[in-house]
């Protein structure tokens, strides 16, 4: 009887917590098709890790709590010799979806910790990765009113000759980060530039900075690029806000 009475608690339990979710709403506003992929970075992958987002479509994905994890939107898909691929943030999966693998960078990320119990979520829009379309994180439906952040400019009109990415036709599609342009310590933040301290701002990540305020340009850029929203809250994934 105490088994089976432990085993209907647990149960209770295991789906009072799964119960705990927030809504995220993924809605283009690009005038071109958006492939969303989704990684879990703590917690379980979510019932879909990368899918087809049409011009001024949404679509919705329910996120547990706890959770952590990356959304971001790849461009310029299409199948070739059997396998899908996009030109820019691409999983290299040949699939639609993801199945556990990130972005290729450069890829305009957005990063989420949800906590469960109405502990705090954080969330930044990353340029760390580099920029491949414009992006922004709303929150709304909570219990408290919190700030949206995003990187709303085009940086691909902006970028440095170095950090281009093209594409076919010689249009740039997306910027690559410094880091991934010349992989040197003192734009990676590593070796000697491993610390808040000795990693500073460099004329790339100025240039990121510049057009996206609010946005992650370089890996300690927290003070002006992490944000807190109470936990319950629902999220609105924006392409090209």
């Amino acid at each position: 009887m105490e088994v089976q009475v432990i085993f209907a608690l647990s149960l209770a339990i295991f789906f009072f917590y799964e119960a705990q979710s927030s809504i995220f709403t993924f809605k283009n506003n690009c005038p071109y098709t958006v492939w969303p992929g989704t990684l879990a970075g703590a917690g379980p992958q979510l019932s879909s890790t990368g899918f087809e987002l049409a011009s001024q479509a949404s679509s919705t994905l329910n996120v547990p709590q706890p959770w952590s994890g990356r959304f971001w939107g790849r461009t310029n898909c299409n199948i070739a010799s059997g396998k899908f691929q996009c030109a820019t943030a691409d999983c290299g999966t040949g699939q639609v979806t993801c199945n556990g693998a990130g972005a290729i960078p450069p890829a305009s990320l957005m990063e989420f910790t949800l906590a469960p119990n109405n502990g705090n979520d954080f969330y930044d829009v990353s340029l760390v990765d580099g920029f491949n379309l414009p992006v922004s994180v709303t929150p709304h439906g909570g219990s408290s009113v919190c700030n949206a952040t995003s990187c709303a400019f085009d940086i691909n009109a902006v970028c440095p000759s170095e950090l281009q990415v093209k594409g076919w036709g010689g249009d740039v599609i997306a910027c690559k980060s410094a880091c991934l342009a010349f992989n040197q310590p003192q734009y990676c933040c590593t070796g000697a530039y491993s610390s808040p301290t000795t990693c500073q701002p460099t004329p790339y990540s100025e240039i990121f900075k510049s057009k996206c305020p609010q946005a992650y340009s370089y890996a300690y850029d927290d003070k002006t690029s992490t944000f807190t929203c109470t936990g319950g809250t629902n999220y609105l994934i924006t392409f090209c806000p």
